[in-house]
């Protein structure tokens, strides 16, 4: 027994060092972009044929038709670097735990989703380079890394309450709750979508675009999603009025999220701790918005746009602590209040 405690000790930290390298990976990953080094290494998953970044002569060899920028090969190698750290770890985590997946409070099955989900995402990661930023595998591979993040911190409150001998059935979700879920992962979707095609700031002002309500948009072109690959999407290939589409459509989405979180509040306002818990969803969701609009009034300069992937980052990880709580740690305090409701009606007719 000592033994298992200490291993779920173990994986406990691992899983928390997991969620804290995948939002650091998830960081790099777009500060990769936003310096236009996504290709700064043609090929995968070495850069011009080696593990570290060569030299200018190596480098014209190996790819003539690519010349070598160290800058931006260096960061995209230290992307590489960081997320080959993280697929240890869940490698670590699954060897760790396959001598206690037979047992009942143990997460296996969610640690092979992780380990599945991460190989996926590596793949993700080769076809950015091979398919040269197509807008659909760039969506896909920050959705991945978003994944990944979000299987780490639940499989991390699994293992805590497993380590803590906490037993109980979950409460099962209702259909606000998927809503709500659902409609976070497109806003987010949107945002990977607006960022692949370089279409942050297609719509100049706030609360209006281009000086309208109600722009000119192509919506067929902005969303067409089997356009052939081109040589390259470094800087996006759609005509003004496309991003514009999906500048507006991600605006949208925005507001559509905001009311669904909102609404979510407010069915489960007066219920602790879920109501706490959805009050800093909001809070995420609001930072949010403050940071999208303020990234539209000043350009998306550098440091901005990585704090609007952060605040995405933040929004996520806020309502996965919402339904965590709202399945998990809301049963004692249903019966609480029942109990207190049942002492009162006695003393009333006592």
């Amino acid at each position: 027994m000592h033994s298992y405690s200490q291993r779920l000790d173990w994986l406990v930290r691992l899983t928390l060092a997991g969620t804290l390298l995948t939002t650091c990976v998830i960081l790099v990953g777009a500060w990769t972009r936003l310096v236009d080094a996504g290709l700064g290494c043609p090929d995968w998953p070495g850069c011009y044929g080696k593990l570290i970044v060569p030299d200018s002569d190596h480098a014209a060899l190996r790819h003539p038709d690519a010349p070598l920028e160290p800058f931006k090969a260096w960061v995209e190698m230290a992307h590489r670097y960081v997320a080959s750290l993280l697929g240890l770890i869940v490698l670590t985590i699954v060897a760790m735990g396959w001598s206690l997946r037979k047992r009942p409070e143990y997460p296996w099955r969610l640690s092979l989703a992780l380990l599945i989900v991460i190989l996926v995402q590596g793949a993700f990661g080769a076809f950015t380079v091979t398919l040269k930023l197509w807008p659909q595998v760039v969506t896909l591979h920050l959705l991945g890394g978003l994944s990944v993040l979000m299987l780490f911190f639940w499989l991390h409150l699994r293992l805590r309450r497993a380590w803590r001998n906490k037993g109980g059935a979950a409460r099962a979700g209702n259909l606000l709750w998927y809503v709500a879920g659902a409609a976070l992962v497109l806003q987010l979707a949107l945002g990977g979508w607006v960022t692949s095609n370089y279409a942050g700031i297609a719509c100049q002002g706030f609360p209006t675009c281009n000086t309208q309500w109600w722009p000119a948009m192509d919506l067929s072109e902005g969303f067409h999603l089997t356009q052939t690959v081109g040589p390259s999407y470094l800087h996006g290939q759609l005509h003004a009025d496309a991003r514009t589409a999906i500048h507006m459509v991600h605006r949208l989405g925005a507001l559509l999220l905001g009311g669904l979180l909102l609404l979510l509040w407010w069915r489960y306002r007066g219920l602790q701790p879920v109501s706490n818990a959805l009050v800093g969803v909001l809070i995420a969701y609001g930072l949010q918005v403050g940071l999208g609009i303020a990234n539209v009034l000043l350009w998306l300069p550098l440091w901005l746009a990585l704090l609007h992937t952060a605040g995405a980052v933040g929004l996520a990880l806020s309502l996965g602590w919402a339904w965590w709580c709202w399945r998990y740690r809301t049963g004692v305090q249903v019966v609480a209040s029942s109990l207190s409701q049942a002492d009162k009606l006695h003393s009333r007719f006592s």
